[in-house]
This record gives structure tokens, sequence and C-alpha cells, in this order.
């Protein structure tokens, strides 16, 4: 028995020197693919929002969020020696994820007013306000990054992120249906306008269930050891986030996604066309 243990103990830590390898190696290709794409998009939205146009700057505000998160994955790479950096890095990390996921709630609901409120939100809609509302934002995750330094117990303080991370699936859902109920009603927003809009909607409920939610299970369940954990395969899908959130900025540009978009709908009714008169 005892002469077994140490196979097993070198089989494991060659699995996990293999499993570290692969990660870092996605990882720096995350890095230089989403890098500079993000920069590209953050430059080509701030043009919109010159124009006057509201619903840019929750998606620069969720790119700039990844930015932040393509610099700690640098560290990660890096892996400094100092223990109280590497505890800085994933801190900010940490905030800058919860700052994605408020500007993705923001995003969804900014849509979701487009449809369901859309007087209101034509003659209430000002930058001054977005930018009061992007700042509270960015207040939130600070908050938790400085508390989580000092607080003394980090099992209490990855329970509390992990269960913040859970409490935006409703508003997601209750935007999207709510949505997809207002837009027979919806009379002032163009037909292509409503496509992006509910295109935007599914993509971000997408991108929150499948790449943050996952890993959330399983950072509550290991509790404080998912901060050490963090470079395993049960979290990665978060590092894909900044570049699903590039899918975004697709949506915020008119042109060819509204051509597939239309396509796609008129797919499905002359799918539906077809099923009603076989009836």
């Amino acid at each position: 028995m005892s002469t077994l243990m140490p196979h097993h103990i070198n089989t494991f830590y060659d699995d996990y020197i293999r499993e570290t390898f692969i990660i870092n190696v996605v990882t720096c290709i995350i890095i230089s693919i989403g890098l500079p794409l993000t920069l590209v998009a953050i430059y080509a939205l701030y043009s919109l929002v010159r124009k006057d146009h509201v619903a840019p700057i929750y998606v620069i505000n969720l790119l700039i969020s990844d930015l932040i998160q393509f610099c700690c994955m640098i560290g990660f790479v890096a892996k400094p020696e100092d223990y109280h950096k590497t505890d800085i890095v994933y801190s900010i990390y940490f905030s800058s994820l919860v700052a994605s996921v408020c500007f993705m709630v923001c995003i969804s609901l900014e849509r979701y007013l487009v449809i369901a409120c859309p007087l209101w939100y034509r003659f209430r809609r000002s930058i001054k306000i977005s930018v009061v509302v992007c700042v509270l934002v960015w207040t939130l995750p600070l908050v938790y990054c400085f508390s989580s330094l000092f607080l003394d117990t980090p099992n209490l303080s990855v329970i509390i992120y992990c269960i913040f991370f859970f409490l935006p699936l409703p508003l997601l859902i209750f935007f999207l249906v709510g949505t997809l109920k207002a837009l027979s009603a919806s009379i002032s927003v163009h037909a292509d306008e409503k496509r992006r809009i509910v295109a935007m909607l599914v993509l971000v409920l997408l991108i929150y269930t499948l790449l943050f939610l996952h890993p959330m299970i399983f950072c509550l369940k290991e509790g404080e050891r998912c901060v050490t954990n963090m470079n395993s395969l049960p979290y990665f899908s978060i590092r894909v986030s900044p570049l699903a959130d590039l899918v975004l900025y697709v949506f915020m540009r008119k042109g060819a996604i509204d051509k597939l978009l239309a396509s796609v709908c008129c797919c499905r009714m002359d799918s539906n066309d077809v099923s009603s008169s076989t009836v």
C-alpha cells in the first residue's frame, strides 16, 4: 500500500502540471485575441456615445471591466511570488467580475425599457443618468475589493460573493420575458431594432448562465478553497466571458447583423407557416 502512494502522488502532480500548462496557454491566446479587440470595440462605441447614444455607455463599461480581467489574467500567468500581490490580483479580478455582471444587468434593463416603456425612455434617458449609474456600479466592486482584503473570514467573503452572482438571474429572465411580451404592443421601435434588442437580451442571459453560474456553483461548494483553485478547469469558463462580451459590440452596430437576424426570423416564420398549413 505504501509503495503505491508515491505513484499516485506523482500521477496527480503530473496531471496538475499538464492541466495548468494547458490553461496558461489558452489564457495567453484569450489575452492576445481579446485585449486588442476590446480596445478597438471601446473606441468604436465611444463614437456612438458622442452622438448622444445612451446604450453604448453600459457596454463600454462592461468592456472596461473585461480589460481589467485581461490584465489580471496576465498576473495569473506571470504568477507573482509575493502572496500579497497574488491576493490583490485575485481581489481586483473578482471585483471586475462583479462589475461585469452588474453592467450586464444594466444593459438588459436599458434594452427592456426601450421596448416596454419607449415614451418614458425617450424623454427620460440622458448620458448624465447613465454616468451616475456607472459610478454607482463601480463603487460596489470597489467596496467588495477593499472589504475582502481586510476580512478575517475568507469563507464568508466567498459565500457572499457567490450569493451575489445568483441575484441577477431572476432580473435577466424578467427583462427578457417582459420584452417578449411587450414586443407586439411597441409601435415606435423599428423591427430591426426590436430583433437586435431581443438578440442582445438572449445573449446576455446565455453569457451569464453558461459562463458564470456553473463556476459559482463549484465555488459555493468549495468555499475559500475556490480562491486557490481558480486556475482549475471548472472555473475556466469565466476567463472566456470577456470574449463573449465582444459579441455585444456586434449587436450595437447596424448592418450585417440586421440581415442575419432578419433571415433567422424569416426562417422561423416560414417554418411556422408550413406547420400551420399542414394542420
